[in-house]
């Protein structure tokens, strides 16, 4: 259960703000049509998500177990410096329009999830708790918990949301990971 309430608090927090989120306020903009919307970045999440937790476990049987723990350590610190740079909306020229909404979503969220912070906090989740599936489901429902109330309120939502706070205190959640790790090593050490 800690792999999935991490994960799911994780990138819930680290996505609010983040360019796969400003995508679902382009894409509701864009298609206005919800469901489809929804569904691509649940298959989208899925699949990225899987591949880059697999990776995340495969590098955890590689790594020394002593080495783990900093390199975790170390890893979840950078996430949390990277958190508190603002992303820019890249998607308004993207050939991937024509698709549909479901299939654009699927497509774009993908791709804009490839070498995102939140891939990256999945890969390093997945390193640091051994039950890949719930890093996973965790970070899927993170993923959505962030993406639909955007989805659903829109504009209004972005509006009144303080982006630089929400970064911040993602970030902060980051270094508690990073402390959290550090302690639980010295801890059994």
């Amino acid at each position: 259960m800690d792999a999935f309430l991490s994960s799911t608090l994780a990138v819930a927090i680290a996505e609010i703000g983040d360019k796969t989120q400003l995508l679902s306020l382009f894409l509701v903009a864009r298609y206005a049509q919800r469901l489809p919307i929804i569904l691509g970045i649940f298959v989208a999440t899925v699949l990225n998500h899987a591949l880059s937790a697999m990776l995340g476990a495969w590098v955890a049987e590689w790594i020394p177990e002593t080495w783990l723990p900093w390199i975790l350590a170390v890893s979840f610190v950078a996430i949390a410096l990277w958190l508190l740079i603002p992303d820019k909306d890249d998607s308004d020229d993207s050939k991937f329009l024509g698709m549909g909404a479901f299939m654009a979503t699927t497509v774009m969220f993908f791709i804009a999830e490839i070498g995102d912070k939140t891939q990256v906090a999945t890969v390093v989740l997945a390193a640091r708790f051994t039950e890949t599936v719930w890093v996973i489901i965790g970070t899927t429902v993170g993923m959505l918990l962030a993406n639909i109330p955007v989805i659903m309120a829109g504009k209004w939502l972005m509006d009144r949301l303080p982006l630089a706070t929400a970064r911040i205190g993602a970030s902060v959640l980051f270094v508690v990971l990073a402390i959290a790790t550090v302690w639980a090593t010295l801890a059994s050490a």
